[in-house]
C-alpha cells in the first residue's frame, strides 16, 4: 500500500517493533532522523533510511551516538520533529545530550532498544537494565518521560504518544523497548492520518519585540520559535534566564532548574499511564513492563487458577513512576512481586512508594532471555503462603 501525502502507510502489517517504532515516528511527524547502527536497534533506522527519502524526510548515519544525540536538537530548533535511536552503549553516550535537551526544553525523542549489559554485554539478547539510567543518567536535576511498549503495536502508538509529550512538555521522551519486542513480529493496525491525534509544537505566535524564548506560562512550558526567522534565539546549556542567556547564581538555578522539574512533576496525574487486571480486590499484584508483563501473563493466570487472587499493574509510563497508584495498592494488598530483566531497578521505585506497608519482591533475571513464569509463579505463590 502506498503512503498517504502525510507518508502514513494505513493498514494492517506483520512486521517487527523496531519496524513498527520506525512507522510510528513517520505518522508523529517526525522528519529528521540521526542515528549510528547498534544491535538490536538497527532496523528502526533501516526503515526510516528507505521510507524517508519518499516523503521529504532525512536520515543521517553520523559517526558516532554522540553526533546524533546533538543533531537531532540542531534539527529541532531549525523546526523538525526529531528523533534518534540506540541500544546499550550507545544509550550511555547520549546521557550528556539528554541533560542538556532537559536544560534546553527542546522536544525530541530518544529510543533505546534494550539489550544485555554492561559495556558491550550481549548485542542480540535482551535486557531491561536501563531504565533507571533512563531517569538518572544525566548529571543534575531536570525531569524527562519514559514510555514501555510491550508489543510492535504498542511500538508504533507509543512511538507517537512519545513525540506527542514531548511537544507538549518541551521535554525529551525516552521510548524504552526491549529486544525482544523490538524483534517480535507480530499484526500491527496504522490508522489514516486523519485519525491520528498529534500534538502540534507550541510556537510563539507574539511580535519578535520584546521575545523571551523561556519564559513560561502557567503551565511552566514556554512556547518555541524557529532559528533564523528573526528572533533573538540563544540556547545554552548553562543556567539561564528567560532571555536564554547564562546567569550564575543560586536564584537563577533555583528559578530554572525547579520549572524543569516541575513541568513534570505536578502534571504527572495526566502523563502517566498504566495498564491493570484484577487489582482492585486483589492480595497480590504483580507490577511489570515491557517484554516481562507478558511473560508474567501465564504464570498469573495459573495461580487465579488455583484460588489466588493476583492483579496485574502494567507500567506504560515508567517515568514519571505511578507512585500514586501504588501507594494506594499498598493499603490493600498484601504483596507486590516485580518481576524485570535486570538485578532490582524498577523494584526499589515500588519500595519506595510502599514505604514499608506491604511486602515487595523482586524475580530478577540477569539479561539474556526472558524469565521462565514457573518462576515468576512460585514467587505469588509463595507470597501467598507467608
Amino acid at each position: 500500500m502506498k503512503a498517504d501525502p502525510k507518508g502514513v502507510m494505513a493498514g494492517a502489517y506483520f512486521i517487527d517493533g523496531d519496524h513498527a517504532c520506525a512507522e510510528g515516528a513517520i505518522a508523529a511527524g517526525c522528519r529528521f532522523v540521526a542515528g549510528y547502527p547498534i544491535t538490536p536497534s538497527t532496523e528502526v533506522v533501516e526503515r526510516i533510511a528507505e521510507r524517508f527519502p519518499l516523503i521529504g524526510g532525512m536520515f543521517i548515519q553520523m559517526e558516532d551516538e554522540i553526533a546524533s544525540s546533538i543533531a537531532i536538537q540542531g534539527a529541532v530548533w531549525g523546526g523538525k520533529k526529531a528523533m534518534t535511536v540506540t541500544s546499550g552503549p550507545g544509550f550511555s553516550l547520549m546521557m550528556e545530550h539528554i541533560g542538556l535537551a532537559a536544560m534546553t526544553e527542546t522536544p525530541c525523542v530518544f529510543v533505546d532498544v534494550q539489550r544485555g549489559g554492561p559495556s558491550t554485554g550481549l548485542p542480540t539478547l535482551p535486557g531491561q537494565a536501563d531504565m533507571m539510567q533512563a531517569r538518572w543518567g544525566s548529571h543534575g536535576d531536570y525531569g524527562i518521560i519514559a514510555l514501555c511498549p510491550n508489543s510492535p503495536q504498542e511500538s508504533f502508538d507509543l512511538v507517537i504518544k512519545a513525540f506527542n509529550l514531548a511537544e507538549t512538555y518541551r521535554v525529551p521522551v525516552l521510548l524504552m523497548l526491549d529486544e525482544c519486542v523490538g524483534h517480535m513480529t507480530e499484526r500491527v493496525v496504522i490508522p489514516p492520518a486523519d485519525q491520528i491525534e498529534i500534538a502540534p509544537r507550541r510556537y510563539w505566535e507574539g511580535s519578535q519585540e520584546g521575545f523571551l524564548l523561556f519564559k513560561a506560562g502557567a503551565d511552566r512550558v514556554p512556547p518555541m520559535v524557529k532559528a533564523g526567522e528573526g528572533y533573538n534565539v540563544h540556547v545554552t546549556g548553562l543556567t539561564h534566564d528567560e532571555r536564554g542567556y547564562p546567569v550564575m547564581s543560586a536564584a537563577a538555578q533555583e528559578k530554572l532548574v525547579r520549572r524543569l522539574v516541575d513541568k513534570i512533576r505536578l502534571n504527572a496525574g495526566a502523563i502517566v499511564e498504566v495498564r491493570e487486571d484484577q487489582t482492585e480486590g486483589a492480595d497480590i499484584v504483580i507490577v511489570s513492563y515491557g517484554i516481562t508483563s507478558r511473560v508474567a501473563v501465564p504464570a498469573i493466570e495459573r495461580a487465579r487458577r488455583e484460588g489466588a487472587k493476583v492483579g496485574h499493574l502494567r507500567l506504560i509510563t515508567a517515568w514519571p513512576f505511578p507512585a500514586k497508584r501504588i501507594r494506594e495498592l499498598s493499603r490493600t494488598v498484601s504483596c507486590f512481586v516485580v518481576p524485570e530483566i535486570n538485578y532490582g531497578q524498577m523494584v526499589r521505585e515500588v519500595e519506595r512508594c510502599v514505604a514499608g506497608r506491604t511486602r515487595v519482591e523482586r524475580v530478577s533475571h540477569g539479561g539474556g532471555a526472558v524469565h521462565d513464569p514457573k518462576d515468576i509463579y512460585a514467587k505469588i505463590m509463595a507470597c501467598g503462603k507467608e
